[in-house]
């Protein structure tokens, strides 16, 4: 029997240096105001501070590690809770995964244009934000491997200014004293006692690891092995530069004049140190980096956005592929929503400033939380590292500690997040239970007075098709004879969490063996679940991933639609070579 392949575009994975530039440009971008923002609270304990935030994304290296080694799977904290919890807790943090990389985007175009603004006083700002998003729109839909390109320059002229910027840091202090240094540390705290500087200090200073949860929503497009050497190169930038040019700037900087250049501080730092051709080679190389930073949040909601999709969260419209392999309409839509918000915020970004902080710490904490299922439900899943409980903890309590901070910092801002968090809730919630809300429609159709008798016939009919055509959709269950309490439970979340009335329970057996005692379960479990029809298929053979895509191809089923048992470390494949079979036990 001939099968028929099934073209893809093909793309090339992306290398360390590609992956870590993507996602690199981001969390390194931080330098430009985190320290400003944690001398504003720390003072002259800044570097601190920084430390502190370095420690911590030093616990998430395992912690990340250990969940997409797990599961090598696109979509971050999404992917995980999705595996080891339900479909409307993945969709919490997918929620907060894509407002994160909303108010990046655009705040991130938007401070570049006002580092640009500075050189080119007849730049208009709102414009130019525009259209700096609409070119890593087509930089998106042109493929990922030429967007990695585009961050690599980005990522490498970065890490050299900020070098030239140490450098002339550490030669200025070194000609000049540290007359400046004694000044500042006798400075009185503004904000009380040390513990408390630190405190605020370190809730500011957590702004600047965002990013580093943005190489595991794309982990499905880098090479094998480069996801845990992306964790490890952000984490040597951030934890050497930030706190390295915070200590720089208390050595050279009376801290009185931190607060007047908060908005260029890297840049005033280097006309002080090393004149004004630094000063200007800081301005560019924030244009660059902000907007390499715009770059990592298209290519990461993209990932995130599909695999959404491929989950039935979000419509089967995002799916459409252009030759190169890029979800366009991810990037068009992820664009319009970005050019939506600037107008709505008349480029005041300030409220969207809360969006970003509280997005991004609450995906994170969500990330730890789902680690901690997988050690709970997902034991046998076989990973390449593992975190100590204890570990995560204190990680996880950290982000609490950074979150509150952050509350305390600035209200408003919180409030601010919630009345974005709210609504792209609804919208989800609204997807996840559209069956729900076309059977409610259909039963206020049908109770309409006469007159428009053939207004809901009409409607009626379309409805139910619409409703056919959802539940029509067949699942598959990989069973290896389990007993009839793990049917059962197979049963309760295909019931709960998937919109079908079709089951295919499938066991790959070997020649001479028998499902009698597992026919006879499935006939009980066939009389307990009248809504649902069970299907049972037995195939003498081996459980490979080819036979998967053979009867993927040939039942017409994706794979995302196909279940198994958690794998135990017997299993001869990893879950990423099975094409996106789920765990669902």
């Amino acid at each position: 029997m001939k099968t028929l392949a099934v073209e893809k575009p093909i793309h090339k994975k992306l290398n360390e240096l590609q992956s870590t530039a993507i996602c690199g440009n981001d969390i390194s971008s931080s330098c430009l105001y985190v320290s400003a923002l944690t001398i504003m609270y720390a003072g002259q304990y800044a570097w601190l501070s920084l430390l502190v935030v370095a420690v911590v994304l030093f616990l998430f290296r395992r912690i990340y590690g250990e969940v997409v080694g797990a599961l090598p799977l696109n979509g971050g904290a999404y992917n995980v809770l999705l595996n080891t919890s339900s479909k409307r807790t993945a969709s919490i943090a997918a929620t907060l995964t894509v407002l994160s990389y909303m108010a990046t985007a655009v705040i991130s175009a938007s401070e570049a244009m006002h580092y640009l603004h500075n050189l080119l006083p007849w730049l208009n700002v709102i414009i130019a934000t525009v259209f700096v998003l609409l070119i890593f729109t087509l930089l998106t839909i042109s493929g990922i491997g030429e967007s990695a390109n585009v961050a690599v320059v980005i990522f490498l002229i970065h890490l050299v200014s900020l070098t030239l910027l140490v450098i002339a840091g550490i030669w200025f202090i070194t000609t000049h004293g540290f007359d400046t240094f004694h000044l500042n540390w006798n400075t009185p705290l503004k904000s009380g006692g040390i513990i408390t500087a630190l405190f605020l200090g370190f809730s500011a200073a957590m702004l600047g690891i965002s990013g580093f949860e943005s190489s595991a929503n794309f982990v499905e497009e880098q090479e094998q092995g480069v996801f845990r050497k992306t964790l490890r190169n952000m984490w040597g930038i951030v934890s050497f530069f930030n706190p390295m040019l915070a200590l720089i700037i208390i050595f050279v900087l009376p801290l009185s004049t931190v607060g007047e250049n908060q908005t260029s501080l890297l840049a005033y730092l280097g006309e002080i140190t090393g004149g004004k051709w630094l000063a200007y080679f800081i301005s560019v190389d924030a244009v660059l980096v902000l907007c390499g930073a715009v770059l990592t949040s298209f290519v990461g909601v993209s990932g995130l956005v599909n695999r959404m999709t491929l989950d039935r969260i979000l419509p089967n419209y995002f799916l459409q592929q252009n030759k190169k392999g890029s979800h366009y309409r991810i990037a068009i839509a992820f664009f319009i929503l970005c050019i939506s918000v600037l107008f709505v915020t008349l480029g005041d970004l300030t409220s969207l400033a809360g969006v970003y902080t509280f997005s991004f710490l609450s995906v994170m904490a969500l990330f730890g939380i789902g680690n901690l299922l997988l050690k709970i439900k997902r034991r046998k899943l076989p990973r390449p590292v593992r975190a100590s409980i204890l570990s995560v903890l204190v990680a996880v309590s950290f982000i609490v500690i950074a979150f509150w901070g952050n509350v305390v910092l600035n209200r408003n801002a919180f409030f601010t997040f919630l009345k974005y968090l709210f609504p792209a809730l609804l919208v989800v919630v609204i997807m996840l239970n559209r069956i729900k809300i076309i059977k409610g429609i259909i039963a206020l159709l049908e109770n309409i007075y006469n007159p428009f008798r053939g207004f809901v016939i009409s409607s009626n009919k379309k409805l139910h098709r619409l409703h056919r055509r959802i539940n029509a959709q067949e699942f598959v269950f990989f069973t290896k004879k389990d007993n009839v309490a793990i049917l059962n439970k197979v049963m309760q979340y295909v019931e709960d969490n998937e919109t079908t009335r079709r089951l295919k329970i499938v066991n790959v057996m070997k020649e001479g063996e028998n499902n009698d005692e597992l026919k006879i379960d499935l006939r009980v479990l066939d009389r307990a679940y009248p809504d649902i029809d069970i299907e049972f298929v037995e195939i003498i053979g081996d459980f490979t991933p080819e036979l998967i895509e053979e009867l993927s191809q040939k039942w017409n089923i994706p794979k995302n639609f196909m279940f198994i048992a958690s794998p135990s470390n017997r299993f001869s494949y990893r879950v990423a070579e099975l094409g996106g079979v789920r765990l669902i036990m």
